[in-house]
């Protein structure tokens, strides 16, 4: 049996004109009845579709009413401009539509007024393209803040997820914060993952991570210099979207997948007793989601992405350190007066979080001592008024 209807109507005109079968034999050889064979015969193009006339609706009356609004709104100032809720009180109050619904006035007026702003000169028509991605080409990174149990207590945490476009694999993180630090160390995790970098674009919004300034409407960028480091060290090619709710279907793939990776498996809220415990429960539901369909794919995430790895560009083999290290000195309090204070109290007694790469130097010896400083001990670090000390971020 053909696939297509454009194949049926060319094997039944094949069978009619070479083979001399009747009306009859081909309805009974494709199944099919005797008006599509006639129709096949007739012509090798399916005959379009019959456009079913636009259904009466209790609105049309008051259209060309809320179209007049709308245009009125153009050169209006940007603050007095007609929200739906006053566009359905005036058709109440001045023109009696006590037939019409609110929602009705929503959704007619939410197709409506950008198509008055393209016809009054106001803006160009949008379009949508469907994206292609070449196997090893991009990827998307984004954070999404999620909610857990952390040591019995209900703490805000942020979810790292860089996605390769191609094949969909995805590989998370959760961070304390969504800090430079953060945001360079699950770069780091997520390439060593995926084994390489890859070749073409990766998408990113205006993450002060990685942005210190937007050049106006356009897509340069004022980079920070750590950031431009770390590119440059992996050779990664940044893409930055347009700011705000326009650019956000410019990395869709990523935003949608923070959302299923939260449905999924954060929800319920889950209970654990340290970052450490959590992160290995997103190491292993990273592995299984591997065996996952996206959509109507023909192959599993595991299978494209097995196409997609030999394509990566290698990893270099020096590392960089993702960590910021800085001099502080302590004051007569014992208090380090800096943003590190909001970071080890928001830790302090309750939960085992660790402090990695923290340096103390003692100015009075002039020796340098390495550890690593489980969070409540905040306080045992800053006894020496003349201590300072630089550290990192939380493992």
């Amino acid at each position: 049996m053909p696939l297509s209807k454009v194949e049926l109507y060319a094997a039944i005109r094949h069978d009619a004109r070479v083979e001399g079968l009747s009306s009859r034999a081909l309805s009974a050889k494709y199944g099919v009845g005797r008006r599509t064979v006639a129709m096949a015969v007739e012509s090798v193009w399916l005959a379009p579709r019959k456009q079913n006339p636009p259904r009466i609706s209790r609105l049309d009356p008051f259209k060309a009413t809320i179209d007049e609004i709308l245009r009125e709104d153009l050169d209006a100032p940007r603050k007095q401009r007609h929200t739906v809720k006053r566009v359905f009180d005036r058709l109440i109050d001045e023109h009696d539509a006590q037939s019409v619904t609110y929602s009705m006035v929503r959704a007619y007026i939410a197709g409506r007024r950008p198509e008055i702003r393209v016809e009054e000169g106001r803006g160009p028509p949008q379009a949508f393209v469907p994206q292609t991605h070449r196997p090893g080409d991009e990827a998307e990174v984004d954070f999404g803040d999620v909610w857990i149990h952390l040591d019995g207590v209900s703490t805000k945490v942020f979810l790292f997820s860089l996605r390769l476009s191609f094949s969909g694999k995805a590989v998370h993180k959760i961070f304390a914060s969504c800090g430079q630090e953060a945001f360079l160390e699950g770069h780091v995790h997520a390439l060593q993952v995926l084994g390489g970098v890859p070749r073409g674009k990766v998408r990113y919004d205006n993450l002060r991570a990685a942005v210190s300034q937007v050049l106006g409407r356009t897509r340069g960028r004022v980079e920070s210099d750590r950031w431009t480091a770390f590119r440059s060290h992996f050779s990664i090619n940044s893409f930055y979207c347009n700011p705000g709710i326009e650019g956000a279907h410019e990395k869709g793939g990523v935003e949608g997948q923070i959302g299923w990776f939260r449905r999924n498996h954060l929800v319920p809220v889950p209970k654990v007793a340290s970052l450490a415990e959590l992160n290995a429960m997103v190491e292993r539901w990273d592995k299984e989601a591997d065996a996952r369909r996206i959509m109507q794919r023909a192959m599993t995430i595991g299978e494209m992405f097995a196409v997609e790895r030999p394509l990566l560009v290698a990893l270099p083999e020096e590392e960089f350190e993702t960590g910021l290290v800085s001099s502080l000195r302590v004051n007569r309090y014992s208090l380090m007066l800096t943003e590190l204070r909001q970071l080890f109290s928001q830790f302090r007694g309750r939960v085992g979080a660790r402090c990695s790469r923290v340096a103390a130097r003692d100015d009075r010896r002039g020796v340098a001592a390495g550890s690593r400083v489980p969070g409540g001990s905040a306080g045992g670090l800053a006894r020496s008024d003349r201590r300072s000390v630089g550290a990192v971020s939380p493992a």
